[in-house]
Formats: structure tokens, C-alpha cells, sequence
């Protein structure tokens, strides 16, 4: 079920046609076959789209050329559209982090560009990620935390922000042995919504799995 929802098998890699309308982030492509295809597009495209639009003086669709990416739900496919190759890739990558989906990875690529994400994850830079609407503090650290070792970068523990009841569980793991580094570690992988104890007895389950 998992595979199915992150798109496992993606059958569409690219789209080439006219960009006919679009509505909100959601673009409709019409292919040289006649078939039309509805995308999510990133900011970039869509301004792109108007542009075009704006300055043409014969009323042309203007063309696009996109790479994409298939989510196969049980209610149904989503296509995602990307500028280029990197902006893919770069979507796949977030796809690999705990609890971040199709929907999130994306509003992360829509939101900031490229090259400013990648120097958000090498520099630990998390407030970057927290403007993001819909992203929280904890989902920032997870994605760098999971990215820094992809992109050959180091997660600075020490920017880690805890809640109050965060700090509780950590402070128990270093009693029991653990760096504060390696208990921060534990923590972002936890479940939502635990109570102190279950965070506790989760994090010494998963320090075993992880074997930390």
C-alpha cells in the first residue's frame, strides 16, 4: 500500500504538449496525441504559463515540457510536474523521510527553490523549513536529519528545538546511557501524538532496532 501512495512504479516520466488552463497549482496539458493530462506545477511553471500567455500576440498555447512524477492512490493518480531532472530527484529524496508524502515533498520544492533547499540541509538550516506552510519544526528536522547523510552533510543536533515534554525523554535516555545527540536522533523518528512514557519505551525500542 505504501509503494502504491509514493507512486513505486512510475509509468508517466514526462510530459511534452501545450498547457491549455490552469486552475489554482493544477495545470491541464493537452499531448500532440489529443489526450489531456491534469498536473500539479510548481510556482515557477505556472509564472512561466502566464507570462507566456500574457505576451503572445497570436493567442498560442504555450508549450511545456515537464518532468513528472505518478502517485497511484486507491481513489486516484496524481501527477506532479517538475521544471527540470534535479527538482525530481531532489522530490524523490524527501519521499524517503519519514512521514512526508507526495503533498508536503511538493509544497517543500513549490515553496523554496532548488539550490536554497539544498543549502538549507547542508547548513542545518531548519527555520528555513518551518516557513514552509504546513511544515512543522519536527518535519524540518526529520528532513534534514535524513537528507545531510544524501548530500554529504551533517545534522547539527545542537539546533534541534525540544518541547517541554521532548526534553523530558531525552534527559531519561542520557540517564540511561545514551548521548544527547544519539536521544535527539531517536526522537524525530517517534510516532505523533505519545505520551512521555510510550516516548520513552518507543525510543528504547528503536535504539535497539537502530543500534545506537
Amino acid at each position: 500500500m505504501a509503494d502504491r501512495e509514493r507512486g513505486a512504479k512510475n509509468m508517466i516520466g514526462k510530459l511534452k504538449g501545450r498547457l491549455s488552463e490552469i486552475s489554482g497549482n493544477v495545470g491541464l496539458i493537452e499531448t500532440s496525441g489529443g489526450v489531456f493530462y491534469e498536473v500539479f506545477l510548481t510556482p515557477y511553471l505556472i509564472s512561466t504559463f502566464h507570462a507566456q500567455h500574457s505576451s503572445s500576440t497570436v493567442h498560442l498555447l504555450p508549450s511545456i515540457e515537464v518532468y513528472t512524477f505518478l502517485q497511484v492512490r486507491e481513489d486516484a493518480f496524481v501527477l506532479f510536474g517538475f521544471q527540470t531532472k534535479k527538482e525530481l530527484d531532489f522530490f524523490k529524496m524527501l519521499l524517503t523521510v519519514p512521514g512526508v508524502g507526495p503533498k508536503t515533498a511538493f509544497s517543500v520544492i513549490s515553496y523554496l527553490p532548488l539550490d536554497q533547499l539544498v543549502k538549507s540541509v547542508q547548513s542545518n538550516d531548519i527555520e528555513s523549513f518551518t516557513k514552509i506552510p504546513g511544515l512543522g519544526k519536527k518535519t524540518g528536522m526529520k528532513i534534514i536529519l535524513e537528507l545531510s547523510t544524501k548530500l554529504k552533510s551533517e545534522f547539527d543536533m545542537a539546533k534541534m528545538v525540544l518541547s517541554e515534554e521532548d526534553k523530558t525523554v531525552v534527559d531519561a535516555l542520557v540517564s540511561l546511557g545514551y548521548k544527547s545527540s544519539e536521544a535527539k536522533k531517536i526522537l524525530l523518528k517517534l510516532p505523533k501524538n505519545l505520551t512521555i512514557e510510550e516516548k520513552i519505551k518507543e525510543s528504547l525500542k528503536l535504539s535497539k532496532a537502530l543500534k545506537v
